[in-house]
Formats: structure tokens, C-alpha cells, sequence
């Protein structure tokens, strides 16, 4: 039976590994934060100056590189985290678990926003289960019939599904410093599962999960696109507020199906959008009503209509509703999207219908950085 990895096999492990042209060590410095060990699988921040990231890949793969060569050791993935005084702290060592200056102090003083696409539009739900991926990339194919050069990201770190979505298990490459995004069906594309094993775990704290989002924003290729899609995760946690703070979103989008408990927590994440300053585009009815194939009768399976009172009531817009329809379910799961199968079909009529109201409602002045208030 292979040894158990602890947290201080890691920290003794990178010590070994010194940062070139210095005697200084990553742990000794304190540039490592945030580790996590779970069943083999190993991650960890490497906190660096923003102006050299670029230069802190041979850092990251030797950290990794020597990890994986401990016994019992799955997988090591390191994430670089950019804090403007880790530089000048790497010249005066530290004791192993001593924060950084910047962990110390906070965040730096001004949040760089990033935009990758003309319009970035953020494709949200409180709770999991409503369809919102199988919603956001055909929302994004919808976007391309039109006309549109659409890129997605999906940002969901521990449940990625893009890469199901799309059908293709393709690596990206790495070029000048930047991840060349993947092509699939015409849209470019980006997901923290197109960068690991599909049955490898994603173990990481918030910390982690922030800085891969923020990496996939400033580290990947995306050339020009007129439309950029963020799958988000569901919820109101980390990764939607590094998204409303680093990215400049043109707004959101909310996915919740009929039913009261769905609308309860679709409630709760456009409120969440609201609190930092993104405006709030519509809301879709996911799963809205069955046609019986036999009867061609319409059945309301999660009761119907639920979500275009709720945008009423909440002063937003009702983009429309989608139906719980199994050529939907199973053109997702076999990574040919219905827009994209049957772009002319009658289940696809919806997405692109949705499509066009967005595209009439996107506002074209950019956002400045919001500053999150707790009451």
C-alpha cells in the first residue's frame, strides 16, 4: 500500500525546490499557501509578482514535477496566485507557514477587470440541477446562428461540463504564455475540464478556485470575440464574486425551472448580481412543459410559468422558456448540442429566439470594478 501524503510531506517537498538565481527555497520564502491533500491528489498556490508570471512557469512545473515523484502522489497541480509584494517578500525569507504580505494586508488595492470579448454575459442559477449548462451552450450556438463570433467559458472548477457538452476530450496548448482555447461546433472554448482526467477530483479552497477563474480570464488565447458565455457554478459562493469583480460583465442571466424551490434560490442569485453592480438581463424557464410525443399533449411537469411571474415581480425581464425535451437531453450528452444538430428545428426555435433579445438589450458602456458592501 502506497504511503499517505500529508500536508507536511508537501512543505518538505517543496523545499527542496529553490527559486533560480537564489538560495531561497518556495516554502522558506513563503510563496506557498493554500495545500490541500486528498487521496493522492495535491493542490497548492504559488504566490507571485504580477510582472512575472510568465515567468514562474519553470517554478510551477518543477514544484509539480517533484511532488509527482513522491510515492502515492495521483496528481499535483499548482495555480499561480499574482500578489503585487510576494516578489519583494521572496528576498527575505519566512517561516514555513508565515502568510504572505499580501495575504497579511488583503487584496491590492484596485481590482483589475478583465474583458475578453466585447460583450461578456455570465449564464447563472441558484441551485444546481436546472439545466444551466445544457442552457448556456446552446444559448451560445443560438448567438452564433446569429451572426455573432461567441466564445464560452465554463468557469464551474469542481463540476466542469464543457467538455461533455461539446464532445471532445482535447487538450489545450500553450502558446507565446497563453492557453490556446479549444474549437468545437464553431465556438471557442475554455473549462478547467479540458485541463485534467474526467474522474480526477478538483480538491481546491477558494483561494484556488479564484485564481484558476482569474487565470482562464487573463491566460488564454480568446482573440476577438463579440461574445464571451460564462458558465457559472451554481450558488453564491467565490467563483460568482471573482466573476462580478475581474470580470467586466455586460450582465447575467438567470436559468431556474417553474417550481417554487427552484425560484426560491434563482431569487437569491440575482439578488447576488444586483449587490455588486451587474445588471440582470432576464430570466429563462428551464424544463417549462413536456409535449407527450404520442399525445402531443402538453404536460406542466414542474408546474409552468413560475419563473415569468417571478421576473415580473422582480423587475426583470422574462427571456422565455425552454421545454423538458429528451432531444435536449440527449443531444448535450452526446456532445452535439441541439442548436447545433438541428439549428432549423423546432427545439432549437427557443435558444434562438432568447438570443435576440439579448442581443437587442446588451448595453454597450463598459463597468467599472465593483466594491462589494456587507450589511
Amino acid at each position: 500500500m502506497s504511503p499517505s501524503i500529508t500536508e507536511a510531506d508537501v512543505l518538505k517537498t517543496l523545499s527542496s525546490v529553490t527559486i533560480s538565481g537564489t538560495s531561497h527555497d518556495l516554502v522558506a520564502t513563503g510563496l506557498v499557501s493554500g495545500v490541500v491533500v486528498k487521496n493522492g491528489h495535491i493542490g497548492f498556490s504559488l504566490e507571485v509578482d504580477p510582472k512575472e508570471v510568465e515567468k514562474s512557469a519553470p517554478i510551477k512545473q518543477a514544484a509539480e514535477d517533484a511532488l509527482r515523484a513522491l510515492p502515492g502522489v495521483l496528481s499535483a497541480t499548482a495555480m499561480l496566485t499574482a500578489h503585487n509584494p510576494a516578489q519583494a517578500k521572496a528576498q527575505q525569507p519566512q517561516a514555513p507557514n508565515a502568510p504572505s504580505a499580501a495575504a497579511s494586508s488583503g487584496a491590492t488595492a484596485e481590482a483589475r477587470m478583465y474583458k475578453p470579448a466585447k460583450h461578456v454575459i455570465a449564464v447563472a442559477s441558484g441551485k444546481g440541477g436546472v439545466g444551466k449548462s445544457t442552457t448556456a451552450i446552446n444559448l451560445a450556438l443560438a448567438l452564433q446562428q446569429l451572426g455573432q463570433n461567441v466564445a464560452i467559458l465554463d468557469a464551474d472548477i469542481y463540476g466542469p461540463s464543457l467538455p461533455k457538452l461539446l464532445g471532445t476530450k482535447e487538450r489545450p496548448r500553450a502558446e507565446n504564455n497563453k492557453l490556446v482555447p479549444i474549437k468545437a461546433h464553431g465556438l471557442t472554448a475554455m473549462s478547467i475540464g479540458f485541463l485534467v482526467d474526467e474522474d480526477a477530483p478538483t480538491i481546491w479552497r477558494g483561494p484556488m478556485v479564484m485564481s484558476a477563474i482569474e487565470q482562464m480570464l487573463r491566460d488564454v488565447e480568446w482573440g476577438e470575440p463579440d461574445i464571451l458565455i460564462i458558465d457559472m457554478p451554481p450558488g453564491t459562493g467565490d467563483a460568482q464574486l471573482t466573476l462580478s469583480q475581474r470580470a467586466s460583465l455586460a450582465g447575467a442571466v438567470i436559468v431556474s425551472t417553474p417550481q417554487d424551490l427552484a425560484l426560491i434560490d434563482a431569487r437569491k442569485g440575482l439578488n447576488m448580481f444586483r449587490k455588486v453592480h451587474v445588471p440582470v438581463l432576464g430570466i429563462i424557464e428551464n424544463m417549462s412543459y413536456f409535449i407527450c410525443p404520442n399525445c402531443q399533449t402538453s404536460h406542466d411537469i414542474f408546474s409552468r410559468g413560475g419563473a415569468e411571474k417571478e421576473a415580473k415581480e422582480l423587475g426583470v425581464p422574462f427571456l422565455g422558456a425552454i421545454p423538458l425535451e429528451m432531444a435536449i437531453r440527449s443531444g448535450a450528452d452526446a456532445g452535439n448540442p441541439v442548436v447545433a444538430a438541428d439549428p432549423e428545428g423546432p427545439y432549437s426555435a427557443p435558444y434562438i429566439s432568447i438570443a435576440k433579445t439579448l442581443l437587442a438589450s446588451l448595453p454597450e458602456q463598459n463597468r467599472t470594478a465593483p466594491k462589494i458592501t456587507i450589511n
